[in-house]
């Protein structure tokens, strides 16, 4: 067996029978703070639903990448780009971004949030109440801290609290990420989405354009494909129907990259780029170039 039959079957086996859970809003809006930040944060009359992001991760993967796609270049008016992340957002839920960016979920049970670097917050700690500031611009949960100590009063609806208990044994902030009253900058999503694409867009060109770029113009692309990634979520094994694995994400977007991946190695399947609309899309073969009949007939 060769070495991309041997890959495809482990992909076979590691996701053929998983599970996991995220939580989203059956409405979204986008609101803008006092200092003319954009945000998308549930309506105030939404109602959520957990689901599972994993039942159909290709679709979610292709849409993230295709809303990425719009923030290079100008070619997209800024309403358009709005609207792709409205829609996304709708369909999947928020990225997540409050636990995504913490070197551990669990931060609430520290003195202070720790960041690696990244592209949103320069410092590499922060108070917890300025560090929520973030993500609760319009309303405050109640939350009283004191350095390695704190207590939370789920307030609001039978939502909230029903939620609250759902998760309850998750870590704290893991359930806060999923109240009503959390929010997103907009500009963050779209730069996460961005980034996501970025390697995609890089190995494009790597490979199918190799002879356009000399050596370390190559070596500058293999770089910055590799200072992409994620950290890795957890996972353990449960007995349902039959045994699955759960993958525990520390967020949406963890979850995103890790799908993205292994998508973006397979070989029999690869991910595309229309030669005439430019849709990021699954390929039936290593050498198609158009994502639908339309495009290849306007292309040829």
């Amino acid at each position: 067996m060769d070495s991309g039959a041997v890959r495809r079957c482990v992909m076979k086996q590691l996701f053929e029978r998983v599970s996991s859970y995220w939580v989203r809003y059956d409405k979204y809006e986008i609101r803008t703070d006092s200092k003319g930040t954009k945000y998308i944060t549930a309506a105030a009359d939404a109602k959520p639903d957990i689901f599972d992001p994993l039942a159909d991760a290709q679709t979610m993967v292709l849409e993230a990448l295709n809303v990425g796609r719009l923030f290079f270049g100008d070619k997209a008016p800024e309403s358009v780009r709005e609207a792709a992340l409205l829609q996304f957002v709708h369909h999947y839920g928020l990225l997540g971004l409050m636990t995504a960016l913490p070197t551990t979920p669990k931060f609430m049970q520290y003195e202070k949030v720790y960041l690696p670097k990244n592209h949103f917050i320069r410092e590499e700690a922060l108070e917890t109440e300025r560090y929520l500031d973030y993500f609760y611009p319009f309303q405050k949960l109640n939350i009283r801290k004191h350095k390695t100590e704190f207590i939370w009063e789920v307030e609001g609806d039978t939502d909230a609290m029903a939620l609250a208990m759902t998760f309850a044994n998750d870590p704290d902030a893991m359930s806060m990420r999923f109240q009503k009253e959390y929010a997103e900058p907009l500009d963050w999503i779209a730069n996460a989405l961005k980034d996501m694409t970025f390697p995609f867009i890089t190995s494009k060109y790597f490979y199918e354009h190799g002879d356009a770029f000399d050596a370390d113009e190559k070596k500058l692309m293999a770089q910055g494909v590799a200072a992409f990634g994620g950290i890795a979520p957890t996972y353990r094994i449960a007995l349902l129907d039959k045994p699955t694995i759960v993958w525990d994400f520390h967020s949406l977007l963890i979850g995103l990259q890790m799908m993205f991946s292994f998508m973006m190695a397979e070989d029999k399947t690869p991910l595309r780029m229309c030669d005439s609309c430019d849709t990021i899309f699954v390929a039936n073969r290593k050498n198609q170039r158009f994502c639908c009949d339309k495009c290849r007939r306007k292309g040829e």
